[in-house]
Formats: C-alpha cells, sequence, structure tokens
C-alpha cells in the first residue's frame, strides 16, 4: 500500500511540474515552481527507496543525508520563487548568498555524516540519534523557510491587484498546511518517539502542492477551460513528453517483463543476469528508433519544410507557403503564422511595386507638363507669324497652281502643329480641381452625348449599364467629363470598323466606379505598361500626341482615384476609373 502511495504522489508531482512549466517555461516563477517539484520529487523517491526497499540492520546515514540536503534545496527554490513571483523580477544574488553561506558548512557536514552518532532500521523503525549539529542544520532550514515566506506576505500585503493578491494569499496557505505537516511529521512526532507517519511525510505534503500549483496557474488549474484551451493548442513538449511515456510504458509491458521472467526463470545467476543484460540492450533498440521516428515526424521534418520555405522567400519566392499537415501545436502555429505573412508580404510587395510605379509616372507627367508647356509657347510663337505669312500669300490673285497646292499643304501642317501645341498646352496646363458633388452618371451622360456628335461613333453599338444607387461625388464635373470623353474616343479609334462599346458605372468597396470596355483591336501586353506614359501612343502619328490618356491620368490621380486598363490583343480594351466616395456633410 505504501509503495502504491509513493508511486502516486511521485507521478502526481511530476505531472504538476510538467503542466505548470510547459505553461509558461519562461516564466522564471513557473521555473521555480519546477525547481521545487523536482527536489520534492527527489524527497519521495528517497523514501521510497528507504521506506518500501531498505531491509532491517542496514545503515539509514544515506536517508538521514538525503532528507537534510533535499529539505535545503526545496527551500532553495522557495526563495527563489517567493524573489520573482509575481513580478516576474530578476533575482536579486547579493542577500539570496548570504542567506545560502552557512550551507557552505552544512552541506559538508552533512554529507560525512557528523549530523548523527547512529541511524538504522529496526524490525521496521527507525533509530537514529541526532548530534546537536542536526538540530543546528534544522533551525537553519526553517530560516531559509521563513525568509521566503516573509518575502511572499509583504508583496501580499503591498500587492494592489485583486488577483495577485488571490494568487499570493493561496501560495501563502500552501505554505502554512506544507509546513504544518512537515513539522508534526518529520520532528514533532519523532521527538516523541512516534515515527509511524514518517514514511508517509511525502505524502502528506501533495495538498499544499496541489494550492500552489493552482495558484501559479491563475487559479485555472485542471479547470474545464484550460482543459479545453490545452486541446486547441497542443504543445510539443506535451506531444514528446506523451510520445516518450506512452513507448516506455509499452516497451516496459512488451519486452521487459517477458526479458526478466524468461531470464530469472531459474533464479539469478550469472548466466541469467547475462541473458537479462543481452536482450535488455536489443529491445532497448526497438523504442529507440520508435522514438526517433515520432520526433522526427512531429518536429525535424515540419521544421525542415519551414526552413526550405524561408529560404525561398529571402531567394525573392514571395507568396511561398508551407505545405504541411495542420496541427495545433507551436510548429502549426509557426506554419500558418509563416503562410500568413509569405502571402502579406507578396501583396505588400506588389502594392509597393504599383505605387512605386504610380509615383514614376507623376514624376514623369510633372516634369513633362512643364516641359511640354514651354516648348508649346516657344513654338506657337513663330508659328503665328508663318501661318499669317501663309495666309497672306493665299490671297494673292497671280499665284498657280502648283504653288496654291503648297501652300494648302504648308497650312494643312501648320494647323497640325497647332493641333498637337494645343494639347501640349493642356497638357502642361495645372489648373486646380473646382470640386463639387455632382451626379457621376449625368456627368456620363454629357460626356456621351457630346461624343454622339461625331459621325463614325454613332455607328457603334452603344450599352449603357449605370448604376441607380450611385452617390454623389465631390469632384470637377468638367475635368471627369474630359477623362470620360477621352476614353470614349480612344474606344471609337480602336473600333475603326464598328463594335461594341459597354459603359458601366457601380460601387466597389469605398470607390465609385466607371468601366469602359470596348470590342476592339486591344493593345499589346508590352504597351499596356506604357500607355499612361506621356507622349506614348500606339495610334498613328497623324491621328494620335500620346498624352490623352497621360491627362486622364493626371486628373484621376488628382482627384485621389486610380485609372487601370487591360486588354486581350485583338478582342478589345477595358479602361476602369475609381473615384473616391466622400462621406456625406
Amino acid at each position: 500500500m505504501l509503495l502504491l502511495l509513493h508511486m502516486f504522489s511521485i507521478f502526481l508531482l511530476v505531472l504538476l511540474g510538467f503542466y505548470v512549466f510547459v505553461a509558461d517555461p519562461r516564466s522564471r516563477a513557473n521555473q521555480a515552481f519546477a525547481m521545487f517539484i523536482s527536489f520534492l520529487a527527489l524527497w519521495t523517491v528517497k523514501d521510497l527507496v528507504f521506506w518500501d526497499f531498505q531491509t532491517a540492520g542496514i545503515p539509514a546515514g544515506w536517508w538521514a543525508a538525503a532528507s537534510f540536503i533535499t529539505a535545503l534545496l526545496m527551500q532553495a527554490a522557495l526563495v527563489v520563487f517567493a524573489a520573482v513571483f509575481p513580478d516576474e523580477k530578476h533575482v536579486n544574488l547579493k542577500p539570496i548568498a548570504i542567506l545560502f553561506a552557512p550551507g557552505l558548512v552544512l552541506v559538508p557536514a552533512t554529507l560525512l555524516g557528523l549530523l548523527w552518532k547512529s541511524a538504522g532500521l529496526k524490525e521496521g523503525i527507525l533509530e537514529i540519534e541526532l548530534s546537536g549539529l542536526a538540530y543546528a542544520f534544522v533551525i537553519y532550514v526553517y530560516v531559509v523557510f521563513a525568509y521566503g515566506a516573509v518575502l511572499l506576505w509583504n508583496k501580499f500585503r503591498k500587492e494592489s491587484s485583486t488577483q495577485k493578491r488571490q494568487q499570493l494569499g493561496a501560495i501563502l496557505w500552501a505554505l502554512f498546511l506544507t509546513a504544518l505537516f512537515k513539522t508534526l511529521i518529520n520532528i514533532v512526532l519523532p521527538y516523541f518517539g512516534e515515527y509511524s507517519l514518517l514514511p508517509y511525510g511525502s505524502i502528506f505534503v501533495l495538498p499544499g502542492v496541489v494550492i500552489y500549483a493552482y495558484a501559479i496557474s491563475n487559479f485555472k488549474l485542471l479547470s474545464i477551460q484550460t482543459a479545453l484551451d490545452q486541446f486547441r493548442l497542443f504543445p510539443i513538449a506535451y506531444k514528446v513528453a506523451l510520445s516518450i511515456a506512452t513507448v516506455a510504458i509499452s516497451s516496459f509491458a512488451l519486452f521487459q517483463i517477458p526479458i526478466v521472467w524468461w531470464a530469472f526463470s531459474e533464479g539469478p545467476s550469472f548466466e541469467a543476469w547475462r541473458r537479462y543484460i543481452t536482450f535488455s540492450l536489443i529491445s532497448a533498440l526497438v523504442p529507440n528508433l520508435l522514438l526517433v521516428l515520432l520526433i522526427v515526424r512531429s518536429i525535424s521534418r515540419p521544421l525542415q519544410r519551414i526552413a526550405l520555405a524561408a529560404v525561398k522567400v529571402t531567394e525573392g519566392g514571395y507568396g511561398t507557403e508551407v505545405d504541411m499537415r495542420k496541427s495545433n501545436d507551436e510548429i502549426g502555429i509557426l506554419a500558418d503564422s509563416f503562410n500568413e505573412m509569405s502571402r502579406k508580404m507578396a501583396t505588400d510587395i506588389e502594392q509597393l511595386k504599383s505605387l512605386n510605379e504610380r509615383l514614376i509616372r507623376t514624376e514623369k507627367l510633372a516634369a513633362m507638363g512643364t516641359l511640354s508647356a514651354g516648348v508649346a509657347h516657344e513654338v506657337n510663337n513663330p508659328l503665328a507669324s508663318i501661318s499669317s505669312l501663309i495666309q497672306m500669300l493665299q490671297r494673292g490673285d497671280n499665284l498657280d497652281a502648283g504653288t496654291r497646292d503648297k501652300l494648302d499643304t504648308i497650312a494643312t501642317q501648320i494647323e497640325r502643329i497647332k493641333r498637337v501645341t494645343n494639347d501640349m498646352m493642356e497638357f502642361g496646363r495645372v489648373r486646380p480641381a473646382e470640386k463639387n458633388r455632382d451626379d457621376i452618371n449625368g456627368i456620363i451622360v454629357n460626356a456621351v452625348r457630346l461624343a454622339k456628335f461625331d459621325k463614325s461613333f454613332q455607328s457603334l453599338d452603344l450599352e449603357l449599364e449605370l448604376s441607380e444607387e450611385m452617390p454623389k461625388a465631390l469632384v470637377d464635373p468638367d475635368q471627369i467629363q474630359q477623362v470620360v470623353l477621352n476614353l470614349l474616343l480612344n474606344s471609337r479609334d480602336a473600333m475603326p470598323n464598328g463594335g461594341k462599346l459597354k459603359i458601366a458605372t457601380g460601387i466597389v468597396g469605398d470607390s465609385i466606379s466607371i468601366v469602359i470596355d470596348d470590342t476592339g483591336t486591344g493593345i499589346s501586353h508590352e504597351d499596356l505598361k506604357r500607355v499612361f506614359d506621356p507622349f506614348y501612343s500606339t495610334k498613328s502619328s497623324a491621328t494620335g500626341t500620346g498624352l490623352g490618356l497621360a491627362v486622364c491620368y493626371g486628373i484621376v490621380t488628382s482627384h485621389g482615384g486610380t485609372i487601370e486598363a487591360s486588354s486581350d490583343h485583338g478582342k478589345g480594351t477595358s479602361f476602369t476609373v475609381l473615384l473616391p466616395i466622400e462621406p456625406s456633410e
């Protein structure tokens, strides 16, 4: 019965220590608690070996030495915990070093057996005669314990947080219960010659340890919600521990028990030990290989995949994702976070590229606008003089037919130059937008009406799909009408033999959308990247200057919107204008 109680005690201590430590391995308080539990488990193992397997007449000095030293180590863990809980502060080593200075003398004295005159078991009863130094050691252990308790008490009195006060209060109660049971069983009763409860000393401290763990875990130890949280996030440490425990217990049941039965079936002998050691070593290979396989499958392989994906990202493969089985441990969370980060990185980089292209285009427009206005102004002045002279010559009566044709040709070319310079002046003119709240659908209808004055435009199959739930936009109606009209005329030029033209409006997110689709000749992929650049045109030099779309781009961006072109070469082109929806006043 005592053996089972000791085994249960060890199992519970290991479970509590592991549970609390894994909950937050970086917490100094959790680390100190795990250290305390380790020393208490060592105390329990020491009692198990002594009380359950020690035979009468064997000296008990080793048990006494282990008891004194382990008791001091447990108080050391308590002091460290008291120093760091609940604020996770660094330990001030100076007072702790002074506090444990006497241990430099008492611990070696214990190891040398100077704390008792005799110690042993007689008919299952411990007989021990202590020296005066032993009582000094006991008093010293209680001083260390009292130091840790006072630290916690002072923090309890000064703590303003209700939650932390409750935790500190519960820990103080756990210390009180532990100290009470330990003092009663290990000191008071043995002093009066009662040793019957001494083998159960490590079991009586379990209630205090459970309270201790309950308080550290913020009163969530073994709660349903905590169990569900741990199920949702199943840490790798739990997986490894569960794998090791499962493999160890299984291998013990499957291999060790049969090997022991077979090896020692005829009694202990040299041959029996030789068989046991040989086949135990062989059987140990199977669980060890199984453990390696489980660890590789659970940790090494997923980490390798994440590392390879990270290398691809560093080499420019933005958007690379880790393809692995979903898991609810740290590696699963790491993989999901990496995939999300990679996707966002790819999206952000594309957005940065787009913004950079827009910025470069805007700078080009500004520079070309200034240059165009200057060139147009310088060209227009001499051009006006040349035009006047040509008109004077054309009014002469003595001109032959050849000369008159030449003058007409010159006049035609001058008019062409004027159109170019006027476009350049319009492109270079920076006119601030006069924004008003206006109906986008109405602006489009007016632009279509103006375009219909052109006979070639009338031959197109026009389709209007204007949303009836369009809010009014804060725009310059003339400028937006110029954009729409320019896009309509571009579509007309792309369909010299007729075709279908569709104009649609709607709401996309927080923007008003204007989409103009045609079934014209389309734009090649190479030209599509440059359609908004100044003086770049896919039309012949006789019909286009390459400034229309550049002007449209400048107007739309000055309104805080965007304009984009997409095309399937040979099948048509689509222009999409997005204008921000201004909140109503």
